[in-house]
């Protein structure tokens, strides 16, 4: 089974939540990349990140992401500080440019994993795609 979001819905939710806009555009059959304009001497420019879903092994997925030295270190600056907010349990920074998110510690997660198994998350031009198969078909 495959739950469809497109770039537009997850860029609203990230405001919805954040507060902050952040295009998303399709690199590859794993990769999106993610703006983020920011301001440096009076003028607006637009920094990229790119972010590959690595693996994913139902409860955890490993993530990897660049940007260049600069954007790397405001990343990892980011992540840090996440941690100490709700639901940083479940990042975890791994050796080079890499993030595990480890879905199972989140109670909510948790429980619909205990449901379905995550099999793959992968984007095409207009949409990220969640691929998963509900456990109850391998009873």
């Amino acid at each position: 089974m495959e739950l469809r979001l497109t770039y537009q819905e997850i860029s609203d939710l990230i405001e919805k939540k954040a507060g902050r806009t952040l295009p998303i555009t399709y690199s590859g059959p794993h990769s999106i990349r993610i703006s983020y304009d920011v301001n440096v001497l009076f003028k607006s420019t637009s920094i990229g990140l790119d972010l590959t879903v690595e693996k994913v092994n139902n409860s955890e997925i490993t993530l990897s992401y660049d940007g260049g030295a600069g954007i790397e270190f405001m990343v990892r600056q980011a992540l840090n500080m996440a941690k100490s907010r709700p639901g940083g349990e479940l990042i975890e920074l791994i050796d080079g440019n890499r993030i595990l998110l480890a879905l199972g510690k989140a109670q909510q997660a948790g429980s619909l994993l205990e449901q379905i198994e995550l099999r793959d998350i992968r984007f095409d031009e207009h949409y990220a795609i969640v691929e998963f198969v509900p456990k109850a078909f391998f009873s």
